[in-house]
């Protein structure tokens, strides 16, 4: 879809049309887009895990205080950013040692500055980072979404603690939102919210 017309396009489906089937197959094309998100040095701080077992869902909804659109999505996707994703640097551009872009030595030296730079700014920095990361790649995976069918809503309406504990999620990640995704009921559809002249909420110097 021609760029302008997909962001004019993408909704936050207000609900979904229910008994609509979305399969692996549907979302790892999704997800290959998602691939290409931008993320701080190269650390691709996001994981995904998607619903899409209807009773598994139905558990995700209990747990978002039983909002109905929960049910009526086809799969629900929860966006965690990692924490210490500055741990994974090594593995991540080892690649580049390999096709002689850099250095094993050179590869040390990134190692030991990514590391320094997240401890050096503590807990509540890499908290940050990781909600950060994680929404970027929750945005590009919204707008891929649309451009290949689907519809899709940016949640935050859920108890973190049972979502934690219904998929075991370490404490090294955070939830950064919850999506959901299907077929919009477009029966359901609200007027798009106002949106500010960029005069608004942009300044230039």
């Amino acid at each position: 879809m021609e760029f302008s017309k997909l962001i004019n396009k993408r909704r936050s489906a207000n609900n979904f049309v229910e008994g609509v089937k979305i399969t692996e197959e549907d979302i790892r094309p999704i997800l290959e887009d998602v691939k290409l998100a931008p993320s701080a040095f190269n650390l691709q701080h996001a994981n995904y895990i998607v619903v899409l077992d209807e009773d598994m869902k139905e558990k995700v909804r209990e747990a978002s205080f039983g909002q109905y659109k929960v049910h009526s999505a086809s799969g629900v996707i929860l966006v965690l950013g990692d924490k210490e994703a500055y741990k994974n640097t090594a593995e991540l551009s080892q690649g580049m040692v390999d096709l002689g872009i850099i250095t094993t030595g050179e590869l040390e030296d990134i190692v030991a500055e990514n590391t320094k730079f997240y401890k050096d700014r503590g807990e509540g920095f890499m908290k940050d980072e990781a909600i950060r990361n994680a929404s970027l790649s929750a945005m590009l995976f919204m707008l891929a979404a649309k451009n290949r069918g689907w519809d899709t809503c940016p949640m935050i309406g859920f108890d973190n603690q049972k979502m934690r504990e219904l998929f075991n999620i370490p404490e090294t990640h955070e939830i950064a939102l919850m999506i959901t995704i299907g077929k919009e009921k477009e029966s359901s559809r609200r007027l798009r919210g106002y949106r500010k002249p960029v005069e608004e909420f942009a300044t230039y110097y």
